[in-house]
């Protein structure tokens, strides 16, 4: 057997220098010819065509490729040893392709074949179904072109026991820095099956903490412009997540399989560019300590909560109710008097806003219309012989098209938005609470991020969509803080409906706006023109962590999915009632001993800011380099962080301290034990939870 190891090794180590060799050559003579910034269109081709080839280059050299698969096609004599990269590399001298994308429709058997003597199968554009054997599936560690490990997952005739997890399990071992990473490596057929969907459909996916739901959605932009490269474009995706710190926790997975140009956001700063900075957002920071508060200080949580009321299709179908009756009277029904015996009559231009110009929106339809009244005017002006008479009457008319033209309100959408608050039927409509809330707003141009989705529907009928403003793919991140109305905007700027909507009901901590219920987004689609998928299996937690934080999670009362670990053993969980005397020294203790352990990016997690803000100034006198992580950070540091533990979805750990998990701060109900489950699986390796008071309820 040892042997055999090493005999694999040399055979490999042999293919990698040959094949390191062969790009490093290209790229030397990419990177030696100048770029081109003529006129000519044809160089303007072959130049974009080499810096693409030399940014591939520049992904593939220092880890050419992760797998190797032998496949014997159906009629051919023997096995072909293919290898998969993050990109395809070809050898300009044979015409051999060295590397092949792991997007490419062969690749798909190396992430669908788990082993076993059946054929396997790929669907191919040009030929249908390729059947064949796999005699063998190879995993291999590549990392600045030198060869750190190769694993047989899979060997023809072989035992092949337990072999298909160990490079799986090896890779989950590793410590983690503060950017999320691809795993092109180890995605596994249930990812695999999502990624390669096709993108003419809504895609929900549920997703338990650490299944890779992310880093699936982010491969899933990926293969979308390989497969559809005719179709898509890159500026024309779209990534919506929470927040500004997240995005930059993810902001290295996209470079790292090749691809860039991809718009990265949160929907409030997406919106609020929309609207032209005409309203201001409410301080977020505020929303949060209000409804993360303790104990009786949290309101109360139903559906005419403004966040969860306003995010509704019932309110949407208010909205549309308003916006129907606003332009079924927007024509004046006074005639326009430019002189006596001369007169544009009412009905004139009611005919050519509801037939001339029927298919402009609104906004676009009174600028042709006051547009045609002026040259009416003008050609009524011509008429006139005398120029004394026609430049009086030309004065007077003037004044009197503008007096006219004030019948014809040029509304913002926030101008419209508020409009329907004063309504003398709709408004009653609204709960009292949120229509109270709102016009106290308003008088500042505030708006809280719940009326974002409403304004943006009001400036879409009021100016239509631009084709430049269409996506040719939306991904929603953490869905489960989005609401039905959120998505039903995005649904009408995005093309054939193609969305990944992915996110964790487990994890939904902000009900007051988010859904409980998928069906919420699946039925703004049509049947065919959505797809539902749930990823239970957890890559991200050792066991013990996950069946922690299971238990936790049973007691929400809610009907969850529950997370299935891999195998993947490590410490027990360990649960540390403490004086609260000794509070910080036991803190200061356990962060001490995770980094001793080997851990690399460790965090504190309290329940509130003020708390965490207390504890990081102990932790920094103490000698610990620790970072707040509060409501507006745009950038995740690592290394020692100290957190709220609202704000901690989404990222991951090496390993987490809960503190302050007591019967004060953690009560026995939903939003306390999915807030509590949230903070137990941002760990990958070590948690510990501390108690300075009575343990919480939810720890029983």
């Amino acid at each position: 057997m040892e042997e055999e190891i090493q005999s694999a090794y040399h055979e490999e180590l042999q293919r990698l220098t040959e094949t390191a060799a062969e790009i490093d050559r290209q790229l030397t003579i990419l990177e030696g010819t100048p770029r081109y910034y003529g006129e000519d269109l044809t160089e303007q081709v072959l130049d974009n065509l080499r810096e693409q080839r030399r940014q591939n280059l520049g992904v593939a050299a220092p880890e050419p490729y992760f797998g190797r698969m032998d496949f014997q096609e159906e009629g051919q004599l023997d096995p072909r040893p293919l290898y998969l990269g993050k990109v395809g590399i070809e050898d300009e001298q044979t015409g051999e392709l060295l590397v092949i994308d792991w997007r490419a429709p062969v690749a798909s058997m190396f992430y669908s074949f788990t082993g076993g003597d059946e054929p396997a199968a790929y669907e191919s554009p040009e030929d249908g179904t390729i059947a064949g054997l796999i005699y063998l599936k190879r995993n291999l560690v590549i990392r600045k072109q030198i060869l750190q490990r190769v694993v047989d997952a899979y060997t023809k005739g072989g035992d092949n026991l337990g072999v298909q997890d160990e490079f799986l399990l090896y890779r989950l071992t590793e410590n983690k820095d503060n950017r999320l990473r691809d795993i092109v490596s180890t995605i596994q057929a249930e990812q695999d099956k999502i990624i390669r969907s096709a993108r003419n459909a809504a895609l929900v996916i549920q997703g338990v903490a650490g299944s890779g739901k992310t880093t699936v959605a982010l491969h899933r932009l990926a293969y979308l412009l390989y497969q559809y490269r005719e179709n898509v474009r890159a500026e024309r995706m779209i990534i919506f997540a929470p927040n500004s710190m997240f995005l930059d926790y993810i902001s290295g997975v996209l470079p790292e399989l090749g691809v860039g140009g991809i718009q990265q956001t949160t929907f409030s700063d997406w919106a609020l560019e929309r609207l032209d900075q005409e309203v201001k957002l409410t301080d977020p920071a505020d929303r949060l300590s209000e409804w993360f508060a303790i104990g009786d200080k949290r309101p109360a949580l139903h559906d005419d909560v403004p966040g969860r009321y306003k995010g509704s299709t019932r309110f949407l179908a208010l909205v549309d109710q308003f916006l129907d009756e606003y332009e079924k009277n927007f024509v004046p029904t006074e005639d326009y008097v430019a002189w006596d015996g001369t007169v544009l009559q009412a009905k004139q231009a009611q005919e050519w806003f509801d037939v001339d110009y029927q298919h402009y929106p609104l906004a676009k339809r009174r600028e042709r219309i006051v547009g045609r009244v002026k040259r009416w005017l003008e050609m009524e002006l011509d008429t006139v012989s005398d120029p004394n008479v026609r430049k009086k009457w030309k004065k007077d008319a003037s004044a009197k098209m503008r007096t006219y033209l004030k019948k014809w309100p040029a509304l913002s959408p926030f101008q419209l938005y508020r409009e329907l608050y004063a309504h003398p039927e709709l408004a009653e409509q609204i709960p009292a609470a949120v229509r109270e809330r709102s016009l106290k707003l308003f008088k500042k141009k505030l708006v809280d991020l719940e009326d974002l989705a409403p304004l943006l529907h009001i400036r879409n009928r009021l100016w239509g969509i631009d084709g430049n403003d269409m996506f040719d793919h939306t991904v929603i991140d953490e869905a489960q803080d989005f609401s039905p109305y959120q998505v039903s905007v995005l649904k009408t700027q995005t093309r054939a409906n193609s969305f990944s909507i992915l996110g964790d009901l487990s994890q939904g901590i902000h009900a007051y706006q988010g859904v409980r219920d998928w069906q919420e987004f699946l039925s703004l689609f049509g049947a065919d023109e959505s797809a539902y998928f749930t990823l239970d299996r957890s890559y991200r937690s050792t066991m013990e962590i996950i069946h922690f934080a299971n238990r936790i999670l049973e007691r929400s009362g809610e009907n969850v999915t529950l997370a299935r670990p891999v195998f993947r053993s490590g410490e027990e969980v360990t649960v540390t009632q403490v004086p609260p005397t000794e509070r910080f020294a036991a803190i200061a203790t356990a962060v001490r001993a995770m980094q001793t352990q080997g851990a690399t990016t460790v965090a504190v997690i309290g329940r509130t800011e003020a708390a965490c803000r207390d504890v990081q100034e102990q932790l920094l006198a103490a000698g610990l380099e620790a970072s707040l992580i509060h409501a507006k950070q745009r950038e995740y540091r690592g290394g020692l962080s100290v957190l709220p533990i609202y704000l901690c979805k989404g990222l991951e750990f090496d390993g987490v301290l809960l503190i302050d998990v007591d019967d004060i701060h953690y009560e026995d109900n939903m939003q306390d034990a999915k807030l509590l489950y949230v903070g137990c699986t941002r760990a990958l390796h070590h948690l510990q939870v501390l108690v300075s008071g009575t343990p919480s309820p939810l720890l029983a």
